[in-house]
Formats: structure tokens, C-alpha cells, sequence
């Protein structure tokens, strides 16, 4: 049978270089048919971080917010179809979770942890340095 292909790009950033490395996201490669589920994790080791954000990079390169996750509170964008569960806290999981796939949602992902809402620096971290999802 024939289908569409939805390739899903998964990366990450934190809030600093030095602290890339604390954050993980996966999986690295995810591919579904159109129609089904995706799930992507997000999880960090830095003792005072509560927070993670979910970004969705568009064709233009700009990212959407799609919405995060606080403690173990989710709160999805208004007008974004995803959730958000798990925990944001050291060691827990927050999973974006995607139903209903279609084409529109082929893009780069992101994820970052952060604390309170002061504004902090962004980097881009390739870890891995993509993930698709068909």
C-alpha cells in the first residue's frame, strides 16, 4: 500500500552551552504513517530547572511554540494540537505528544529547560543531529 512519508527532525537546546549537555531529547529517529502517534521526550539533570519548552521549527526557519511543561503540569500552546505530560523537574520525562499525523506536522522539534521566566541565552545543540519520522 501507499502512503505519505512524515519525516519528523528532533533537536534540542538549552538554556547555555555549558549545560547542552544536561539536557537529552529522543528519540533520535522517529517515522510513523500519516494518521498515527509521535511522541518525543525531553529531559534534563540540572537540580533547579522546573520548566520545559516545546518549539516546532517551521519551513522559514522560525520556531513556533507549541506550549511546556511545569512541574508536572503541561500547558499546551492555545490552538496548538499537542500534549504535554511527564514532569519537568531533574531526572523526569516530559513527552510532547503528536495524534493524528499529517504532513503539516514534518518539521524540526526542540526542547528546552529552563526555571522561573527570566529570559536566558539559547543555544542550538546537534545531540543527536536529526530524527525523522515517516
Amino acid at each position: 500500500h501507499l502512503y505519505s512519508s512524515i519525516s519528523f527532525i528532533s533537536d534540542l537546546f538549552s538554556t547555555g552551552s555549558s549545560l547542552s549537555d544536561q539536557v537529552h531529547q529522543t528519540p533520535a529517529d522517529i517515522q510513523k504513517k500519516p494518521g498515527g502517534t509521535a511522541k518525543i521526550y525531553c529531559s534534563h539533570s540540572i537540580d533547579s530547572y522546573d520548566r520545559i519548552f516545546w518549539y516546532k521549527q517551521l519551513k522559514n526557519k522560525q520556531l513556533q511554540f507549541l506550549g511546556y511543561m511545569l512541574g508536572k503540569d503541561g500547558y499546551p500552546e492555545k490552538g496548538v494540537d499537542v500534549k504535554i505530560d511527564g514532569g519537568a523537574n531533574k531526572g523526569q520525562n516530559c513527552t510532547l505528544t503528536i495524534d493524528g499525523l499529517s504532513l503539516s506536522n514534518s518539521a524540526v522539534y526542540f526542547c528546552a529547560a529552563s526555571y522561573h521566566s527570566a529570559t536566558y541565552h539559547c543555544s542550538s545543540v546537534q545531540k543527536p543531529a536529526y530524527s525523522s519520522l515517516y
